[in-house]
């Protein structure tokens, strides 16, 4: 083989799949670095200044330079800045948002909702951890957006009374935007941990919130039909690649497929590195095989046959073609029939919607933030319940 040969060979098992911007299975999406200014460590300080327009912005306001930079500035502006007004330029009458089982309708609910957080929580800081994004200005963006939040609890909120506790939380928001406006948005937050942290029993406000929801009439029929992993007596699909060579988003769809749906937590060690990081909900880091493999041992014990569907992949190289971001917005759809991370079995039909942003290395997860609401899945367990369902003794609830 000669030297050209071998850096020909290299950089295409280096290169990043340009031509593939949509998979064939319609899940799996790229973006590229190169077209955005990345959030990467900088401060919003620094970001902010930023001047350099990389990418085609047709049809949003002059000042949103990119997509990322378009995510980034209108959350700073909407919650630091206080400028609720903004909604009504970047957000469609008609917006969709899913939270968890709840979906909320129209851009005055998604004002009502900031007001009421805000009167909450009034110094609130978003911190932008990360934006994984794809598509264009044609076709609309996506972006897939991780925030940690700091705020004190000052005011009154569905959760309790204000308590003054200093509180912090992660909350990933996936968005589809066209000509400036969001139009549907899906929003995950650690309500969990927050809860815990002003000091409230996460038991005894979902219990409330439960009682509360306008889904709680017995006379409505909540489900229509149990998804478990089995298609009948069938074994679950499996996973079958369709690219003969290195795809970032096929090896995800592979992971989720083998690890989560099958149960083969044998396999972790194939998927992750040995020194893997995953910060789950309630401020847990996981560190290593044993504790990722314990974390999908208890979550998915209390929803021992439910199914597990993948919604969208979406994939960023970084400036290193060997290393990636990734952002996967999934779900969980099953009986609560266990004993588990969420307790003694309920038996009541759960749905978790939960985004997942991994750091992918040479092939392997090394740093994997996992985000779904703790407190929405305790409040679908009591859903028209009446007699008072055993508390967890796992301590983290």
């Amino acid at each position: 083989m000669t030297k050209s040969t071998e850096t020909a060979d290299v950089n295409e098992k280096k290169a990043v799949p340009r031509k593939i911007l949509r998979s064939d299975n319609g899940k799996i999406h790229y973006g590229y670095s190169e077209e955005v200014n990345r959030l990467g460590f900088h401060d919003f300080n620094e970001f902010s200044k930023n001047l350099n327009r990389k990418q085609s912005m047709d049809g949003f306001d002059p000042q949103y330079l990119d997509i990322v930079d378009y995510i980034i500035k209108i959350t700073h502006q909407i919650w630091e800045e206080r400028g609720i007004g903004v909604i009504y330029k970047t957000y469609h009458n008609n917006v969709t948002m899913h939270c968890g089982s709840l979906n909320v309708q129209g851009m005055n609910a998604v004002i009502s909702n900031t007001l009421q957080t805000l009167h909450a929580f009034p110094d609130r800081r978003l911190i932008g951890e990360n934006v994984v994004w794809s598509g264009n200005d044609k076709d609309g963006f996506y972006s897939s957006h991780r925030i940690n939040s700091t705020a004190t609890n000052l005011g009154d909120s569905s959760f309790g009374s204000a308590t003054g506790k200093k509180v912090n939380f992660r909350t990933t928001v996936d968005c589809v935007v066209h000509s400036n406006r969001i139009y549907e948005e899906w929003l995950v937050r650690d309500n969990l941990y927050l809860v815990q942290q002003l000091g409230f029993d996460p038991h005894e406000v979902a219990k409330k919130l439960a009682q509360n929801s306008k889904s709680n009439a017995s006379s409505l029929q909540l489900s229509y039909g149990l998804s478990e992993t089995m298609n009948g007596q069938l074994m679950p699909a499996l996973f079958e690649p369709k690219s003969a060579q290195f795809d970032i988003g096929e090896v995800i769809l592979d992971m989720y497929n083998k690890v989560w749906e099958w149960r083969l937590f044998n396999l972790v060690s194939d998927y992750y590195a040995d020194h893997a990081v995953v910060h789950y909900i309630c401020d847990k880091d996981l560190v290593g095989y044993d504790q990722i493999q314990g974390m999908l041992v208890s979550l998915l014990a209390s929803f021992p046959n439910a199914k597990f569907l993948v919604d969208r992949v979406t994939c960023n190289p970084l400036d290193d073609n060997d290393a990636w971001d990734v952002s996967v917005r999934w779900r969980l759809q099953g009986l609560h029939e266990g004993i588990g991370y969420f307790g003694q079995p309920s038996w009541k039909p759960v749905e978790i919607l939960g985004i997942t942003q991994l750091r992918v290395m040479e092939g392997k997860v090394v740093e994997e933030w996992i985000t779904f609401d703790g407190l929405d899945v305790l409040k679908q367990i009591y859903l028209n319940t009446e007699e008072p369902i055993e508390k967890s003794h796992q301590e983290d609830l």
